[in-house]
Formats: C-alpha cells, structure tokens, sequence
C-alpha cells in the first residue's frame, strides 16, 4: 500500500458510523478503526498501517503483539473465569501484579489498592486521604487531568469543557511551575499556612495539561510543605508511570517521597499504592466489583512490568528519547516562527505550536500519512511512541512530522 494514501473504506466507515449513531460523542482523534497490530504498528479494517508514535495514550509500553504478553495471558484468558469480582475473591493475578508493584516503588509504599481505571486509582488516593485527614479542602495545580470522575474532576482543569455545569469538592488551586525562577514557586506554603487541607495532588509533568515538566524547586517546595504541614502528597503517575520517563516513575526523576500514587495505563489497570499508615483499619473502606479490572488485564501488566526490567527498556528507551528529543529540537529550529518549545525526559515529549490550529493541522496531516500522534493542552503535540522503538522508527516518525509540518504551513 502506499503510504502517502490511506484509505477508510467501508469496513472502517461503517464502523465509524454505527459508533456515532449509538455512542455518546467523545474525543476521537481521527477515523482509525483498529483491527490488530505489531511492535510499534497498528493495522486498520481497510488494511492501512500506521506508526504509533502515542502508544495508544501510553497504555501500550511495549508496542503491539508482544510474545510476552500474548503468552501471559493465555491462561486467565481460557480459564473459563477470567472476569472476578476482584476485592471480594482472591486471585493470582491480582496477588502477583501488587507484589510487583511495590517492587519496584520505594519502600515506604508498601500497600496497592487494585481497581479499573486512572481515575478512579487517583479517587482511591483521594478517598485514603480523606478518610485520615477529614473533609478537608484538597490542593491541585492549574492546568493538571487527573480524570473525569465527579471527584478528581474537581482537581482536574487542562480544559473548560471538561468541567462546565459539573459540581466541585472544596479545594484550593496552585500555579504548576516549570521554572525554578517562577515568582510563583513559593505559593504552596502561603496556602498551607492559611488553611488546613486534606492533601496536595501533582503530576510530575502535566500529561493533558501540555505536556509540561515540573521544575525542581517547585516539586522541592511541595515536599518541604508536606512534611511540615502534615499533609499527604498525592503524585499522580497514570501517564507519567512504568518506565515512560526513563525511571519506574516520575517522582523519582525529583527524589520525592509521596505518601500515595496513581498509576493506570501502562500497568493496564488502575493502582493505588500507598504508604501503610494510610490503609484504613476497617475492611470495606474501599472496594470495587470488578477489582483490577479483569485477570487478563492483571497478567498482561505483570508481563510488562516484567518485560521492562528484563530487557532493559528504561534505558534503551532513554537512549532512543535523547534521540528522538535531538530530533524534535532539530525540527524546532527549522520551522521557529511556528514551533516555540520542544522538550522531553526519557520517551514522554512534546513540540509546542505557535498556534493550535497549525497543531490540529500537522496531525491530521500525519494521519494521512500513516503516523498517529496526538495533541495535548492547546498547543502541543505528545511524542510517546511505545518503550520498545528502535532507531528506524524513530527517524522515519521524524520525517513524517516535518514532512506534515511542512505540508500544513503551506495549506494556510
């Protein structure tokens, strides 16, 4: 096929149309209707092949098809039981992928609280919060997703449109800075000092917000502010987690010590992990029906948790971003009337736009050249391709975004 004309034929359009006829209408990107993939490629119904340079919104670290993770789940998928009420009956999957998860954390977090989603993992930490500290305001930064569910909603606020005509909790907002010369990097004491707060809740780089990276200081200042004030810091990894930034997590790129984490996404269910003094005494407390999700989806995290450390990806994928980030920097400094910032740390990068139009503009423009990339914040483009890219791909997802930066300049 040539790569230069993709077309949705009507396979994927029929598709397309059964989904916006029944379906309430969401965030769609652009008309892919996925059939099946390999390594960091996606195939279509109408067999066009696209390069994934957004890893499914980071929730495929390992690409497509994996040999480990197709073999490991296997077993949970043919067991006849692969859906279990997971807080209420115990399995191996769910033992296995918790214990695997405090492997990899910092001591102190010694606890996991399996559910579905990143939402509703970033709710639990929330909740465990609470349920210590009391009904207390929370404090969350401008610009910061934490999710669409009511109660991390109200600590949500990358975009209007998330949020209108939706009730909020009680909580205080703070500037999320990325420079350490920010005058602004000092607010978090003046609100702790005015206010008692249940908890502080972060990214470590605002995924939905932009792809914005915390500076030093400012992360420096909120864990100064926890521990003087006694309350909990809450670091939400749903994005940032696993492996994308070069570490398991992000905070470690900071040398924090939270005291709860979300993570979801590339560990294929929503976690919770938490130091234990913030496990409640009563059973009950917290609780899911469905508790992980599903055994398939348990194993297959387990399988990348695994595969990550086993074969070294952190690093390799680290080697790869300064690539790939060189890269970015390069394209930058070709088109600066248009593109204003390009930064990154392991493979979770960004290129900012002038404009957001231009933004909307170069993805679909690379869509129809076979590159899937998506725009986060107003102005900027995530580049997150899958933890397994080599150097080929990486270069030849280059070329299809200056070549769809050129393309979209001239359409203006």
């Amino acid at each position: 096929m040539n790569p230069q004309t993709n077309t949705q034929s009507g396979r994927s359009a029929g598709v397309i149309s059964t989904t916006e006829k029944y379906c309430v209408r969401s965030t769609f990107a652009y008309p892919l209707v996925i059939s099946h993939g390999e390594g960091c490629y996606l195939e279509d119904l109408d067999g066009n092949r696209y390069l994934d340079f957004n890893s499914n919104v980071c929730t495929a670290p390992l690409g497509y098809g994996h040999p480990a993770v197709r073999k490991a789940i296997e077993r949970p998928a043919t067991s006849g039981a692969h859906k279990i009420a997971g807080q209420d009956f115990y399995t191996v999957e769910h033992a296995a992928l918790a214990r695997k998860l405090v492997s990899i954390t910092p001591g102190h977090l010694s606890k996991v609280f399996l559910n579905n989603t990143g939402t509703e993992a970033v709710e639990n930490c929330m909740k465990l919060a609470y349920r210590k500290h009391g009904a207390l305001p929370g404090v969350s930064c401008y610009g910061a997703f934490h999710g669409r569910t009511l109660g991390a909603l109200t600590f949500t606020s990358s975009k209007p449109v998330h949020k209108f005509n939706f009730p909020q909790l009680p909580h205080r907002r703070i500037p999320f800075c990325t420079d350490d010369e920010d005058p602004r990097v000092d607010e978090v004491f003046q609100v702790l000092e005015n206010e008692k707060v249940a908890f502080m809740i972060t990214e470590c780089v605002q995924g939905e917000g932009g792809y914005n990276f915390a500076s030093t200081r400012f992360m420096s200042n909120l864990q100064k502010a926890s521990q003087e004030h006694g309350v909990p810091l809450i670091i939400d990894e749903v994005q940032t987690g696993i492996g994308r930034t070069g570490k398991w997590w992000a905070f470690q790129h900071y040398g924090l010590r939270p005291n709860l984490v979300s993570s979801a996404k590339a560990v294929q269910v929503g976690a919770s992990i938490l130091q234990e003094d913030y496990e409640p005494k009563e059973s009950g407390v917290v609780s899911t029906t469905w508790g992980g999700g599903d055994r398939i989806s348990l194993a297959a995290g387990l399988a990348i948790i695994e595969t990550i450390e086993n074969e070294n990806l952190m690093e390799k994928a680290s080697a790869v971003g300064r690539s790939i980030l060189a890269g970015l920097r390069e394209i930058k400094d070709s088109f600066p009337e248009v593109i204003t910032d390009a930064n990154g740390l392991g493979l979770m990068l960004k290129i900012d736009f002038a404009d957001g139009e231009l933004r909307d503009e170069v993805v679909k423009t690379a869509f129809k050249k076979n590159l899937l990339l998506l725009g986060a914040g107003k102005r900027t483009i995530r580049v997150v391709p899958p933890l397994i890219i080599g150097e080929e791909d990486a270069q030849k997802g280059l070329d299809i975004l200056t070549e769809s930066i050129k393309e979209s300049i001239r359409l203006r």
